[in-house]
């Protein structure tokens, strides 16, 4: 569809603490989110991260607030129509509430775990006044051209969503993988037969992606 874009929207970045990072340091992420502009109404693809004295002391985080992340990218919270979160952590809900009333697109398996786990989100943005979810159990094409795709493995209820643009397939594979290079890794293992990988990859490149985009890293894959 040559009438729909999509812009990524800047949220700040964190520190990953040396135990989480698997390399023995800390490491620096961007987390990014991206703006779908679409004749039906623009659908953001996360919100940016939410707050909490824990979080901020094991993660310290360096926010940029909705408003002036979509500012920054060109748009306001009042062009938001639809959200799609690719899961529910603080860094990809934090600014849920802000939308209230906005339908937010979810797993139902996503929506049941952050609703039960302990500590597996702020159970603030989960369920806040004016909250409106839009259940899905499966692929569905929420717009023409917008296809939400389950890609579990961070989490059970992971999705990245698929875009139809006028220059090629858009993925936006949110936290799938945590780097364009650990994707790379799997598409490679694929084609070699060496390796597991995610029972969903074939399904995504069998969209023919033109570009997979990611929330925690600035790097974009292309095939």
């Amino acid at each position: 569809m040559s009438d729909v874009t999509v812009r990524r929207i800047d949220f700040g970045y964190f520190v990953r603490p040396a135990e989480e990072t698997g390399t023995g340091a800390p490491r620096v992420e961007p987390t990014l989110g991206y703006l779908i502009d679409h004749p039906g109404g623009a659908v953001l693809v996360d919100t940016g991260m939410g707050s909490h004295p824990d979080v901020d002391a094991h993660y310290q985080p360096r926010r940029v607030e909705l408003g002036a992340a979509l500012k920054g990218g060109g748009a306001t919270i009042d062009d938001v129509r639809y959200v799609v979160n690719c899961h529910l952590h603080f860094d990809h809900s934090g600014g849920n509430p802000q939308l209230a009333g906005t339908p937010v697109f979810a797993q139902r398996t996503e929506l049941s775990t952050a609703r039960t786990v302990v500590d597996y989100t702020l159970p603030e943005l989960v369920d806040f006044a004016g909250v409106r979810y839009e259940e899905l159990d499966g692929e569905a094409e929420i717009l023409p051209g917008v296809l939400v795709v389950p890609t579990p493995g961070h989490t059970d209820g992971h999705q990245s969503v698929v875009v139809t643009t006028g220059d090629g397939t858009v993925i936006v594979a949110g936290q799938s993988h945590d780097h364009a290079t650990a994707f790379t890794g799997d598409v490679l293992g694929r084609h070699a037969g060496v390796g597991v990988t995610p029972a969903w990859l074939d399904r995504l490149l069998a969209l023919d992606p033109k570009r997979v985009l990611f929330a925690h890293d600035n790097a974009i894959w292309t095939p």
